[in-house]
């Protein structure tokens, strides 16, 4: 039978998706005005940062009431702390969007480079990333988030080959240096991204297996190899 403050995690878990939610529709609009050159929605993503660092502290809040008052026990108290550290990285998530804007904002009223098409491939990817790491959240599936794991060397390669194509594109035209280092931040900004995502999904091994696997060779592992701690 369920306790009666069981609700309150559930209120916590709903939270951090609304707040991963917003992490993800903000970086999508942000990419979308350095696309479309559109200031009134990098405006608009600039703007609407502050939603998500109000839910981060809303969070916080009711991890830190909940660990205070409820006594919770270790599977509960794994849940509040992967919690915490989840709502953290989608706040620098958030920030990362607020970023790309406001370069989007400074590339909209240049000429468009012709090295934009990586770029939203490589969104596209952490993207993904970021929303099956919180999937995991609500279903506790190692093998979904050893697989966001392991998609992080992709958005890593991606990003080194923007780095050189666009060093390449400076070096022809220097007129392009200005522009060229605004990608070369948004594209970091995206690489950022991805790693966040990638944090989330090593605290869902966490949450699902209780092993902490942050610093290893997650690539390698398999889900037979990551192994619970014994029962606390």
């Amino acid at each position: 039978m369920k306790r009666f403050f069981d609700t309150e995690l559930e209120a916590l878990r709903t939270h951090l998706l609304q707040m991963g939610d917003r992490a993800i529709e903000q970086t999508r609009l942000s990419l979308r005005s350095l696309m479309e050159a559109d200031l009134a929605l990098a405006d608009k993503v600039i703007a609407t940062d502050d939603d998500i660092d109000k839910l981060e502290i809303q969070i916080d809040e009711e991890a830190i009431r909940y660990m205070t008052l409820r006594g919770p026990v270790a599977s509960e108290l794994r849940v509040v702390i992967v919690g915490m550290k989840a709502s953290h990285d989608l706040e620098r998530v958030g920030d990362e969007a607020t970023n790309i804007a406001r370069r989007a904002r400074k590339l909209a009223i240049e000429p468009k480079l012709e090295l934009y098409a990586d770029i939203p491939r490589m969104a596209n990817i952490a993207l993904e990333m970021l929303r099956d790491a919180l999937d995991c959240f609500v279903h506790e599936d190692e093998q979904k988030a050893l697989a966001v794991i392991r998609r992080d060397s992709e958005v890593d390669n991606i990003n080194r080959l923007v780095y050189r194509r666009l060093t390449s594109y400076m070096i022809e035209k220097p007129d392009t240096i200005a522009r060229a280092l605004e990608l070369m931040f948004i594209s970091k900004s995206i690489e950022r991204i991805a790693d966040h995502a990638t944090n989330i999904a090593e605290e869902m091994i966490y949450l699902a297996k209780g092993k902490d696997v942050r610093h290893t060779d997650v690539a390698k592992l398999s889900a037979t190899r990551v192994e619970t701690n014994p029962p606390m």
